[in-house]
């Protein structure tokens, strides 16, 4: 091997140890950024509307990170605690009730706390699941999320009876994406996890989730789908 070659060998070996610390040190830096950007976001909106006595800044010599964040989640546990009751579920239909007399005000309360309601709920079973359906022909299947049983008038106009409401993400933002409404028969759950079909829609597939579980030629499932129109 001549100098040369060494040299170049060496130069790959430092490449290679600097990617792979820079793949181990990048995700940490970022997430310890925005988790304190979002700690000091908080405590700029909160801080102010704490009393001086309740808020430690006014004893310490320094500010105190993340005690507005804390004061946020207890008032917010608090007011769940309360309209848990009868008292408190009055307080919030009044309140309801005046906000149904204004118009604008109305469809954008009601819209956001139907997303929050979806996404949060503990009964909801919004994309808890992750599955394939083959779009946007035969052939080429895509991941979608299962969000619930399609329902309603969609339901009764669709020629099948047995419908699912589906989230087809797009990459690499899967906050985005278009909602679908599928035979049940044609979807194919997964069993890999939302959160892991996620990462894979981001990464354009480059993240994948082990599965030591291998099918069978023989019981891989079928094509069904009908080509889109042209």
């Amino acid at each position: 091997m001549t100098d040369k070659q060494k040299r170049l060998g060496a130069g790959r070996r430092l490449r290679n140890y600097f990617l792979t610390g820079l793949i181990i040190v990048a995700p940490l830096a970022i997430t310890a950024y925005l988790t304190w950007t979002f700690i000091g976001w908080v405590d700029s909106w909160v801080k102010p509307y704490i009393p001086a006595i309740y808020n430690p800044d006014y004893y310490l010599p320094f500010a105190v990170p993340g005690f507005g964040l804390l004061t946020a989640l207890f008032l917010i546990t608090m007011i769940g605690f309360l309209t848990a009751n009868l008292v408190g579920r009055s307080i919030i239909s009044f309140g309801e009730s005046l906000l149904d007399r204004m118009p604008l005000v109305r469809s954008l309360y009601k819209g956001l706390k139907q997303i929050f309601q979806t996404v949060l709920a503990e009964q909801s079973g919004s994309f808890k699941q992750a599955a394939l359906i083959e779009y946007p022909r035969r052939g080429l299947w895509s991941i979608v999320f299962i969000a619930t049983d399609t329902k309603g008038e969609v339901n009764s106009r669709l020629p099948e009876d047995d419908s699912m409401s589906v989230f087809l993400p797009t990459t690499p933002n899967p906050t985005s994406g278009f909602l679908l409404f599928v035979p049940r028969k044609d979807v194919i759950i997964l069993d890999m996890s939302v959160e892991e079909a996620a990462k894979m829609v981001i990464s354009a597939g480059l993240v994948s989730p082990d599965f030591p579980k291998v099918l069978p030629v023989q019981t891989r499932p079928k094509s069904k789908a009908k080509p889109a129109a042209e």
